[in-house]
């Protein structure tokens, strides 16, 4: 007969709660990830709207479109995050925040202040 410890584990998702310092660092990876791969297609519309007054043209098109600009919220909040994470991170480095109670508090700033920055984009963007 097996062993309780030998037997595979079943991880429910929905049960495990994050602390809030994961939930930064995690953030932080994804946004990082989201403007690597933006950078290709900003690098595109830069080079068709630089082109002639056609592309400039269409470049305008398209970046006035909804899916367009709710793509561009995201990216700025990627970009606030990523911003504010990385700070973060910098500033544990230098040895300030380490400690449990100001590492928790650092991290609920760093959220806040990036959704804070996802509705002011969101607001300048989608008027």
């Amino acid at each position: 007969m097996p062993n309780k410890k030998d037997r595979p584990v079943f991880l429910d998702l929905t049960r495990i709660h994050m602390p809030v310092n994961a939930v930064v660092s995690i953030g932080h990876r994804l946004s990082g990830v989201l403007l690597f791969l933006s950078i290709p297609l900003v690098i595109y519309l830069l080079g068709l709207s630089l082109r002639d007054e056609q592309g400039y043209a269409e470049v305008a098109a398209l970046l006035n479109s909804g899916v367009a600009r709710l793509a561009g919220v995201l990216i700025l909040w990627a970009l606030a995050h990523h911003l504010f994470a990385g700070l973060r991170f910098l500033l544990i480095d230098l040895g300030l925040g380490i400690d449990r109670e100001s590492s928790r508090r650092t991290s609920w700033v760093v959220n806040i202040a990036s959704v804070i920055a996802l509705l002011l984009a969101g607001g300048l963007l989608l008027l």
